[in-house]
Order: structure tokens, then sequence, then C-alpha cells
């Protein structure tokens, strides 16, 4: 079984820096401006270039590993998918200063999901399943699998099971460990088909941009690749809501043990934020929210809606 290694050593990038690559490497856009991004992510320093493209640098050497993933399938899985999704226009290498490969997108127009700014939760939740079943659908043949590029999405939960148990033992007190343990363990023991489909890998609200309040675009697939997709279930309960997640497992016809592989991923993470959340209440609040929806869902055994895109019981 893959083990994590220590985190990423991330570096910083300002935005002469950028400047200068674009100047050296793709003189046609070095007049445009370069504006940072705000919240940008974590694995790449984001910026604007001119008014229709960005830039996106990785941060360390680990997150430098999805720049050929992302120039080989992207514009592949652009083709067969029904919303927008970020199309590489050119690859940069090392250069002023900066020691990894980079990419230049197209801008996407778009605010980060949440929960407020969704106009109708349903609608997003089948709209959500109706991207994620296209992705899956696209040839795997070939695809890459689960790695070092994108921290073993699509392979097994073993993998996170010391983040989670430092976690439940980090909680011991705080909230009902037995019931987070069984869960977990559960999820674990969820078979598997077998199956190698295509999947998102971080399907989390500053990757959903909506316009509107609608799904508009998807972004970011830096730890996409072809596994186990139910990595991608975990947003049912960290972004939709009970009528939502209902909705969001009818459209994608997900079987209970899938289902609670993909509650084990929301689980791992949703304890490491409560853990490493202790003592700051502010900070706490929308993770132990997430942690309760996990817990009461795991008790329901996966049904906590009383029908089809009813209200939750």
């Amino acid at each position: 079984m893959p083990e994590l290694g220590p985190p990423p050593q991330r570096i910083t990038v300002d935005a002469d820096q950028v400047r200068r690559l674009v100047a050296e490497q793709f003189p046609q856009w070095a007049d445009l401006p370069v504006t940072p991004v705000a919240d940008g992510g974590w694995d790449n320093w984001t910026f604007h270039l001119g008014a229709d493209m960005s830039v996106r640098l990785p941060s360390a050497a680990e997150y430098a590993l999805a720049v050929d993933k992302e120039q080989r399938w992207l514009p592949v899985l652009a083709a067969r998918l029904p919303l927008p999704v970020s199309v590489p226009l050119g690859r940069g290498e090392p250069g002023a200063g900066y020691p990894y490969p980079w990419s230049v997108y197209r801008w996407l127009d778009g605010e980060p999901a949440s929960a407020d700014r969704i106009a109708d939760p349903v609608r997003f939740a089948l709209d959500l399943a109706a991207f994620l079943a296209a992705l899956q659908t696209v040839d795997p043949a070939d695809g890459p699998g689960p790695g070092v590029h994108n921290w073993f999405r699509g392979g097994t939960l073993r993998t996170y099971g010391g983040e989670a148990r430092r976690g439940l033992a980090a909680l011991d007190g705080h909230i009902d460990v037995t019931l987070a343990r069984k869960a977990w363990d559960d999820a674990l023991a969820a078979r598997q088909d077998g199956g190698r489909r295509w999947f998102h890998g971080d399907v989390a609200p500053g990757n959903l941009l909506l316009r509107d309040g609608e799904l508009a675009a998807v972004i970011d697939f830096g730890t996409c690749g072809v596994g186990d997709p139910s990595c991608d279930l975990a947003v049912a309960w960290t972004l939709l809501t009970p009528e939502g997640r209902a909705a969001f497992r009818d459209r994608l016809a997900v079987d209970d043990a899938t289902w609670a592989r993909g509650r084990g991923w929301a689980l791992w993470k949703t304890l490491v934020l409560c853990a490493g959340s202790l003592g700051d209440t502010g900070a706490a609040a929308g993770p132990r929210r997430v942690l309760d929806e996990i817990l009461a869902d795991y008790l329901s055994g996966g049904r906590s809606t009383t029908s089809r895109f009813g209200v939750g019981a």
C-alpha cells in the first residue's frame, strides 16, 4: 500500500517573475498585463495574463508532476464534457529562477461555488452529477492511474489511513469517535468492482465555477486520473444539501459500496480539518457541520432523504 510522504516544500512566485517567463517563452503575449489571482489555489500559483488567459505555476515539485498530464489529457476530456474545462494554450519550461514546467490556460469566468451562491441546490447537484457521469464515460485506456501525481486519488482509501487515525485520536472527547471510526472502517471495507473510470479528484467549491448561481465550468484537473471514481463523491457532503445529495446519488446511480467509499473520502478530509481547527471556534464550524452530515448519512445507511429529491428525514 502506498504511503503519503511529508508535505511538499512550496516555493513562492511573484508577478515580475511570471512576466519574465512569459516574455522569454511566449513573446507574442509579452505586452499583456500579469496580475495575481486572489485565492488562486494551493498546488499552483495562478496569475491573470491579459483579460482572457491565466498562468498556472506549480508551487512544489510534486505538483509539477501534473503539468504534462494536463497538457496531454485536458484537450481530450474537454471535447467530451458538457461544461467548459481549463484547456492549456501553451506549456512553459523552467526559467527566470522558476524551476518547474508551467502552463498557460484560457481563462474561464465564474465565481467559486458556495452554498449561499447556488441558485437551485437540486439543479446544481444534477448538473454536477451529469458532468461527472460524462467524465466517467471517457475511454480510460492509457489514462494515468493513481500515483504521486495526484496523491493516489482513484486508489485505496488506506493510503490516508494514518491521517484518519491521527485525526480520530486528536478528536477523542470532542466528537463521537466510536461512530466516526466505524464509518471509516466500513468505508475501508466497502468492495470495489475493479472498474477503471476517469475522475476529477478534487471536486471542491473552489474548482466549481458559477454564473448566475448555476454551474458554469469545472477547473483544476491536477488530481485527475483513471481508477475508482468514488473520490469525486466527497462533494456530496462538503457542498450539497440533503436534497441535492439525494439527486446527485440518483443521477449517478451510485451503489451502496461506492457511496460508502465516497463518504470515506469526505470523512478523511473532514477529520483532518476538524483536528486542525481544535480550539478555533470559527474555523471549526464548517468542518463540524460537514462531519455531522457525514455521520448522519452513515447512520441512515446513505438514505437520509425520504424519497427521490425529498426532504431530509
